[in-house]
């Protein structure tokens, strides 16, 4: 078995000289940046999830105020039409709130799981690639769903947004772990290589 060490596609590290120390903080340190602005817009999207029949009746007032009803008539219909359906269910069956209540705890439990890739990026890699899964899946689950429950297609544009945008720190984050992998995978070669030298 050969004991050259291949750099995977993608790395930003050029060989084994080039692996060191002050390399490998950097990466854990950007990664770390990355993945606490992921977590920190799933936190967010998580409890914004919970005032929501605040938050669409103050969307409705923002887009008379602002005129963007009127540049918009679609997107005004549709923001109005939200927030009456959702002053409507939540004032006569206050219990439908428990569902987005139900959608708000999901996003912060998502969130608590990234806990894993913060410690050791490389062992728990998966949990990059899964969310990143998930993000691709936001796609197909508007494109879907919207049609079946009367969701205009710009706002399932608006909605696919979220994936799409949510992949971006993911791809850059597996990327860096790609490359701490690699770093780590070299420096394991060298230490191994001092302790038993080749005959």
């Amino acid at each position: 078995m050969s004991d050259i060490a291949t750099v995977p596609a993608g790395s930003t590290t050029a060989g084994p000289d080039s692996a060191s120390a002050t390399d490998t903080a950097l990466v854990r340190r950007r990664i770390r940046r990355w993945l606490w602005l992921f977590i920190a817009c799933l936190v967010l999207s998580g409890l914004t999830a919970f005032p929501l029949q605040t938050e669409t009746s103050l969307l409705a007032r923002l887009v008379d105020a602002t005129g963007l009803g009127s540049a918009l008539p679609d997107l005004g219909t549709w923001v109005h039409r939200v927030s009456e359906g959702v002053a409507d269910g939540y004032g006569r069956h206050p219990f439908l709130a428990y569902g987005t209540d139900w959608l708000a705890f999901a996003h912060l439990v998502i969130a608590a799981a990234f806990r894993g890739p913060l410690r050791d990026p490389v062992r728990n890699v998966w949990v990059v690639r899964w969310a990143m899964l998930a993000c691709g899946g936001v796609v197909p689950l508007a494109l879907i769903c919207g049609p079946l429950r009367g969701v205009p297609l710009f706002w399932q544009c608006v909605d696919m947004s979220f994936g799409l945008v949510g992949l971006v720190p993911l791809l850059v984050v597996h990327r860096l772990i790609r490359a701490l992998e690699w770093q780590q995978a070299v420096s394991a070669h060298h230490d191994f290589a001092r302790a038993v030298p080749s005959p």
